[in-house]
């Protein structure tokens, strides 16, 4: 049975592959790393941020980083920025914290953010919806497939913008 995230990619036309791990692997991006064969920084943490507006944002970093303020900060277009809570994660995703994916969910009119740091990986691990599956894409069809924006939020030495 297909999940509702792996039946978008497919609909949309965009390749990716299917992984399983021990349901009872502990939460957090390392372990899933280690359990599927794959470093740290290719499970993509999923996050839900607001800002002062109200808007609500996905953002997307590698396992092993975490985006600098001040740089999502200016991608986002607001300087007071917060990470949503548990709840309110579920109510705009449909998720639970630790199996959100990146996309199928979002109106057409809500941002998301990749870090330029992922665009350089082979393939990337993202949430499936459930706990113990991950979707294996490669950058470039993630971004397609979340209608991302790709930008600087884990570099402080570089600009937030992508060239």
């Amino acid at each position: 049975m297909k999940r509702p995230a792996e039946s978008y990619l497919e609909n949309e036309s965009i390749p990716y592959e299917s992984r399983a791990f021990p349901p009872w692997t502990e939460k957090g991006a390392a372990s899933v790393a280690r359990a599927l064969g794959f470093r740290e920084h290719q499970m993509v943490k999923t996050l839900i941020f607001e800002s002062g507006k109200g808007e609500r944002v996905l953002v997307m970093v590698g396992g092993d980083r975490s985006a600098v303020s001040g740089h999502l900060k200016k991608a986002i277009g607001d300087r007071n920025i917060k990470m949503a809570r548990p709840e309110v994660v579920e109510e705009v995703t449909g998720y639970v914290i630790g199996s959100v994916p990146p996309f199928h969910w979002q109106p057409t009119t809500f941002r998301s953010f990749v870090d330029r740091a992922l665009m350089d990986e082979p393939v990337l691990g993202v949430g499936a919806g459930e706990w113990g599956h991950k979707i294996l894409i490669t950058p470039q069809n993630l971004v397609r497939a979340a209608r991302a924006i790709v930008v600087n939020l884990t570099d402080r030495e570089r600009p937030v913008t992508v060239e």
